[in-house]
């Protein structure tokens, strides 16, 4: 059975994608917003080293990623036996295997936004704010975010696009389960594996890009609102 021209293992791997790249998005930015805050404003012993870490994945290939989040979240893993054994919980070839690849390869490039950002923020008007006696974290959300804004945005813009065509570690860690794990850059892969699906795959890169554009544009519409309001 087919609507608009695609099968419901497509639709699925359509809406598998979209959601793991709103929950990517929606668990990074907090984490983002407070590391990229410490890293901004703070210096301390091993913040080179830190950064390095956290950066890490952004310039490792995604299936080494991949290779050590199955290590470490696989069943054997030190922390996913754990997970397993307490709680029931199993992350490596599941949904939420998908979701933890994507956050883990994405999260680099929402921090470095959101930490050049923060950085452009006049630290004055922090601690002005603080000598009038608001409470730090009440500066920080109500001074250095709004400030902040038009990085941030371009930050979750990019962590979207990333997690929405995240491949390498997501198949190395989570699999290619349609249905279940199965999105759709790795739906596009499994096409291309297969003659006479040409038709097929090109549709979902076609989806992909026009899921992508979207996002560029929105980002463009509320960075342009947010400039003109400041």
């Amino acid at each position: 059975m087919e609507f608009l021209g695609f099968n419901i293992e497509e639709w699925q791997a359509i809406g598998l994608s979209l959601r793991v790249a709103l929950l990517c998005t929606l668990i990074s930015l907090p984490l983002a917003l407070g590391v990229g805050y410490k890293l901004a404003r703070c210096n301390f012993t091993g913040k080179a080293l830190l950064e390095s870490l956290l950066h890490l994945p952004m310039v490792m290939p995604p299936v080494t990623t991949g290779y050590l989040l199955l290590l470490i979240f696989g069943s054997n893993g030190f922390i996913g036996s754990y997970l397993n054994d307490y709680f029931n919980v199993k992350l490596a070839f599941s949904f939420g295997g998908v979701v933890l690849a994507a956050v883990v390869v994405s999260f680099p490039l929402m921090l470095r936004s959101v930490k050049a950002a923060i950085e452009m923020v006049d630290p004055g008007l922090e601690e002005a704010s603080r000598i009038l006696g608001v409470k730090k974290m009440a500066t920080f959300l109500k001074i250095t975010v709004p400030l902040a804004l038009p990085g941030v945005l371009s930050g979750i813009i990019l962590s979207f696009a990333r997690s929405l065509g995240e491949f390498g570690a997501t198949i190395t860690f989570a699999g290619n389960i349609a249905g279940e794990t199965q999105t759709i850059p790795l739906a596009i892969y499994s096409y291309m594996q297969i003659p006479g699906q040409e038709g097929a795959t090109l549709s979902l890169v076609l989806v992909s890009v026009l899921i992508s554009l979207m996002a560029m544009a929105l980002s463009e519409v509320f960075v342009r609102r947010v400039k003109i309001k400041s």
